[in-house]
């Protein structure tokens, strides 16, 4: 298009800014009159209301977390004449840290050269080290006694927190800190293989943290371990917004992209692969370590999670309670937020709405699996309150 006849030097001050000449735009009609639009710059559509309300809840999940103060158990013992390696104990980190922890569990089970390997558990930690244990060329058979979706691990958030209650800072050894960075940056490789397929099993999201106080470090009374800094270069860095760029009724908004399982569609992809690469199945479950002796596998991996609690005896093992209350699924929310104690995630399968606390030691050592629906609906009320319409 030409210019009209201006000054060489306010030529090039409008098309820097793309100021629009008698009502049209230099890029092309995508300026607005009288405003400066970066070229190529579009701004992001404005966020869909979360619809909470509690008659919109349509189901309440529990989930007993594995917590071990002195980090998963890797180490292996010898239970009759079967190996067996230990994978559980990942607290709230079972999901991110899966790939990387089945690696080391994997390692050691094949060390002596066998095999046919037996795998406990078909929650995150089961259905990784069988995968891996398939990959290096094992023959596979996953044995517990409930699949994916009936597990513990199914009524998880989902969402990337490779050192949620990971271990007790005071109580790891001197390696933990560079094996849990080991895990980490493996499992991330492997989760980003998952991107991009049918389904989205694994994709990126964005978190709002909103608060109406200056962000701050929360409480932590019992000295939980933290690892963040060690793979920041992992994730973007959380941004501050301004009050114009975003649309909730409070004056501190954090922005922050981090990846995310959509568990029903990741766990059902996983199984899959596993079943179609010849792995096996089979409905079992073990109330004695002395039960193992029945497998025809000599070396077996233990991916019970919280169940090896009471199946190993092992009172390391703590219970961490998490709550979700599922709300029906909106498409148009693929996002976030957490505000006031309470989190959320839109995921494929619904948008989970969980209160989290101050602080992390929230539901520590609570074994109660029984559902509280009051919780959950002043969990969602309090999310409802980000989304009210304000006048004018």
């Amino acid at each position: 298009m030409a210019l009209p006849d201006i000054p060489l030097a306010d030529r090039r001050r409008l098309l820097k800014t793309g100021v629009a000449l008698g009502g049209v735009g230099l890029l092309g009609g995508c300026a607005t009159a009288g405003r400066a639009v970066s070229p190529g710059f579009r701004a992001s559509p404005p966020l869909a209301p979360i619809d909470a309300r509690p008659d919109r809840i349509m189901g309440v999940t529990l989930c007993l977390r594995p917590f071990r103060a002195a980090g998963p158990r890797l180490d292996a013992e010898m239970v009759g004449d079967k190996l067996v390696v230990h994978n559980y104990g990942h607290g709230g980190s079972g999901w991110s840290l899966g790939w990387g922890s089945a690696q080391i569990a994997v390692k050691t089970a094949l060390a002596g050269g066998a095999r046919d390997v037996a795998v406990i558990g078909c929650g995150a930690l089961g259905l990784t080290a069988a995968t891996v244990a398939q990959r290096a060329g094992a023959r596979v058979t996953i044995y517990a006694k409930e699949r994916l979706l009936d597990a513990r691990s199914a009524r998880a958030t989902g969402v990337w927190s490779p050192d949620s209650r990971i271990a007790l800072a005071g109580s790891v050894d001197a390696g933990f800190a560079a094996q849990w960075e080991d895990m980490t940056r493996r499992s991330f490789r492997i989760h980003q293989q998952y991107l991009g397929l049918a389904d989205a099993p694994v994709e990126w999201t964005t978190r709002y943290m909103i608060s109406n106080t200056p962000p701050a470090a929360p409480p932590d009374p019992m000295g939980f371990a933290h690892y963040g800094e060690r793979i920041r270069d992992l994730t973007p860095r959380p941004v501050p917004l301004e009050p114009g760029e975003h649309p909730f009724p409070a004056p501190y908004v954090r922005r922050a992209s981090l990846p995310m399982f959509n568990i029903a569609a990741y766990g059902h992809t996983l199984m899959n692969d596993f079943l179609i690469a010849g792995g096996r199945f089979e409905l079992m479950e073990f109330m004695a370590p002395a039960q193992l002796a029945t497998l025809r596998e000599k070396v077996i991996i233990n991916c019970t999670g919280y169940g090896a609690r009471a199946l190993w005896k092992d009172e390391s093992v703590v219970p961490v309670r998490g709550q979700i209350a599922w709300l029906i699924p909106q498409s148009d929310v693929n996002y976030g937020v957490t505000y006031q104690g309470v989190a959320t995630v839109g995921r494929r399968d619904g948008i989970g709405v969980q209160v989290t606390g101050s602080d992390e030691s929230y539901g520590f050592n609570d074994a109660n699996e029984a559902p509280d629906r009051a919780e959950s609906d002043t969990a969602v009320t309090t999310i409802a309150s980000l989304f009210r319409t304000r006048p004018g």
